[in-house]
């Protein structure tokens, strides 16, 4: 599903040259849920930009999905982004004013006329798979954070992506809500969604079935 070959990322700041990613090799399968891990600065959050197409690659190449993407304009990223890759945030990112419903259609407005025709139904079919189907049309400040986070998920996988990338996704949670955010990524990926996450927390990573651990912008283990 996704295929990293001699990735690096150089950074120019204030006449320092900033390695974040020095000559990656790494391939995720489908299917695959896959936790990255690393100390501030390890390069894990460049990783996860890369893969989610939201910044690109210094060197190296990156397949998704069969199509390198690693050499494509902005305008073309952004249309892998919104057909291929779901997004989970630690902050959540719902829209204040829209309803549960209404967030998880907002990357419809940018897809096909024939997705948006099923969007709705869509939308509040995953909101009952993520236990929120008595909330559609509960606000954000009507609802906890874990009722939001799940909001979020429902919002990541509207267009049916190949992967979905989650960014710390528990950060901002207890341990028990925590918990249950990732007994819903697991329930996911046992369904067959591709996932990929970057935490800090190694209870969280275990519950990947591969963990991938970053230092100086390699991988080590």
């Amino acid at each position: 599903m996704l295929e990293l070959k001699q990735i690096s990322k150089i950074y120019q700041t204030q006449g320092e040259t900033i390695t974040a990613l020095d000559r990656v090799d790494l391939n995720i399968d489908a299917g695959e849920f896959v936790a990255i891990m690393g100390r501030s600065g390890s390069g894990k959050s460049t990783m996860l930009n890369i893969l989610g197409c939201m910044d690109k690659p210094t060197s190296g190449h990156y397949e998704l999905a069969g199509q390198d993407v690693s050499s494509l304009d902005d305008d073309a990223l952004s249309q892998i982004r919104n057909d291929h890759i779901g997004f989970v945030f630690q902050g959540f990112h719902l829209l204040p004013r829209l309803s549960a419903l209404e967030n998880v259609m907002v990357p419809l407005r940018f897809a096909s006329p024939e997705k948006q025709q099923k969007g709705e139904e869509r939308a509040k079919g995953l909101l009952n798979q993520v236990g929120l189907g008595e909330r559609v049309h509960h606000m954000p400040n009507e609802m906890s954070g874990g009722q939001i986070q799940r909001v979020a998920i429902a919002r990541s996988l509207i267009n049916k992506p190949a992967v979905l990338l989650a960014d710390e996704p528990t950060g901002n949670l207890d341990s028990a809500i925590s918990q249950q955010i990732i007994d819903l990524l697991c329930s996911l990926n046992q369904a067959g969604q591709t996932i990929v996450m970057v935490t800090h927390e190694p209870d969280i990573a275990e519950n990947a079935g591969r963990t991938i651990h970053f230092l100086d912008g390699k991988i080590i283990s």
